[in-house]
């Protein structure tokens, strides 16, 4: 799963403390629904919401589940390298069950719901009762629950499921999204809404700047 970034120390130590912060702020909080979004499309949401989700689960305290709520323009099954099919747009519209979408996945604690086929408006679905419902119901069978949305400025389908969720984390991408899209994003968003920023960027700078503040100590 997963990035080819996998086998480098460096992102590796920066995903373990996007978990270690993120889990800190969950149990104080109270938090269990967190949503992972960015501005616009391409700033790597979807990679930070699959790691972030195997690194809560690969500690064993959680039981997590990882849904693709990104019902246009879906990629987390392809990411986890599973059929997209069916999925939550299927359940949504009655088309299969609960237990037909929810997939168990090799990394023990670790469930994914993926989105299915795609819908090109999908905003009725996910702001009617059954969504709403599917949801609640989750909360009771999870510890955390990560959901990959869409981009929040290209269309409303963040802003139409905030308040179901509990926080948001942004994705940035750095030298590659305007500031100005990203204070946008949060103006639309609201800060109450946001837990954190996640940086996403040039490693090789982020690695310089690492290496000149902590020396050594990342490496083995």
């Amino acid at each position: 799963i997963f990035d080819q970034r996998d086998n480098d120390l460096f992102y590796t130590e920066m995903m373990r403390g996007l978990r270690a912060k993120g889990e800190h702020r969950i149990d104080t909080t109270g938090f269990r629904a967190l949503g992972v979004t960015s501005a616009v499309a391409e700033e790597g949401k979807t990679k930070t919401a699959i790691q972030l989700a195997v690194n809560m689960a690969s500690t064993g305290r959680k039981k997590v589940l990882l849904m693709d709520l990104d019902l246009r323009k879906s990629d987390i099954a392809r990411e986890m390298r599973i059929g997209a099919t069916p999925g939550l747009s299927e359940y949504l519209t009655g088309a299969v069950s609960r237990e037909e979408i929810l997939r168990i996945t090799s990394i023990r604690g670790l469930y994914l719901v993926p989105a299915g086929k795609p819908v090109s408006s999908p905003v009725d679905m996910l702001a009617g009762e059954k969504f709403r419902s599917f949801l609640k119901e989750l909360r009771g069978h999870f510890d955390l629950l990560i959901l990959d949305t869409p981009p929040i400025l290209p269309v409303p389908d963040v802003l139409t499921v905030s308040e179901q969720l509990d926080a948001f984390i942004l994705v940035f991408r750095l030298s590659y999204t305007p500031y100005k899209l990203l204070r946008q994003a949060v103006d639309e968003l609201g800060t109450g809404k946001i837990m954190g920023v996640v940086l996403n960027g040039d490693e090789k700078k982020s690695e310089k700047y690492y290496s000149r503040y902590y020396g050594n100590y990342y490496k083995l």
